[in-house]
C-alpha cells in the first residue's frame, strides 16, 4: 500500500459521511427488518421511526466528534450512491492500538452483492494504514454465517467464545469474538485481499 492507495472508495461502493436528510428514512426502513436487526445487535429487535433514527445518528456523530474514539461510516453505491449500509469503527483504544468494527447492509436485496467484503476491506485499511491500529475486533453471533464467513475470509481468527450468550427463538448462541492482527491483515494484503 501506498500514499496513493484509495482510502474511501471502491469498485462498488464507496464510504462516506452520514446524509442527515436522506440516510434516516432509508435507515429507520432497515430497523422493520427483524433478520438484519438480529444478525447486528443483542438488543431485542425493534422498529425505529424516522424521528428516532434521525436523533440517534446526530447522536452517533456527536460523540464520534467528542469522544475521538469512533468513526462511522455510511456504504453508498458508486454508480448511483444509493445508501446500502453502515461501517463503524468504535471503542479505540488509543494506547493499546486497538479497536471494534461492525458493519451491516440493510436491505436484504442488496445483500450478497460483493457490498459488505469491500466495504469491510476499506475499513481495514483504514484501520490498519491511517488510524495505525494494530489488531481490530468483530463480535458476530455464532448464527450469523454470511458475517462470519467474511470475517474467516479476511483472515479474523476466533479468539473468544461467550457460549450461550444469546438467547434467540427459545435457543441459546455462542457469541463469537473475532480478531485480526496488522501482521496478520499485511501478509493477507500481500496474496490480493
Amino acid at each position: 500500500m501506498d500514499i496513493h492507495t484509495q482510502l474511501f472508495e471502491g469498485q462498488l461502493i464507496c464510504l462516506a459521511p452520514i446524509d442527515h436528510e436522506k440516510d434516516p428514512e432509508v435507515m429507520a426502513r432497515w430497523t422493520n427488518d427483524p433478520e438484519y436487526l438480529r444478525m447486528l445487535s443483542p438488543d431485542p429487535a425493534r422498529p425505529v421511526s424516522v424521528a428516532r433514527m434521525k436523533k440517534k445518528l446526530e447522536k452517533i456523530e456527536k460523540e464520534s466528534d467528542e469522544s475521538r474514539n469512533s468513526f462511522y461510516f455510511t456504504i453508498r453505491t458508486r454508480t448511483d450512491d444509493r445508501l446500502v449500509g453502515f461501517a463503524h469503527i468504535f471503542w479505540i483504544e488509543w494506547a493499546h492500538g486497538g479497536g471494534i468494527l461492525k458493519l451491516g447492509i440493510g436491505d436484504p436485496a442488496d445483500r450478497r452483492h460483493g457490498f459488505g467484503c469491500e466495504a469491510a476491506r476499506l475499513l481495514l485499511h483504514y484501520c490498519f494504514s491511517e488510524l495505525n491500529l494494530y489488531r481490530v475486533t468483530a463480535w458476530v453471533p455464532e448464527y450469523n454465517l454470511p458475517a462470519l464467513g467474511l470475517f474467516q475470509k479476511l483472515g479474523f481468527a476466533e479468539e473468544v467464545r461467550r457460549r450461550q450468550a444469546l438467547n434467540r427463538d427459545g435457543r441459546r448462541w455462542d457469541m463469537l469474538h473475532l480478531g485480526l492482527l496488522r501482521d496478520e491483515w499485511l501478509e493477507m494484503s500481500k496474496g490480493g485481499l
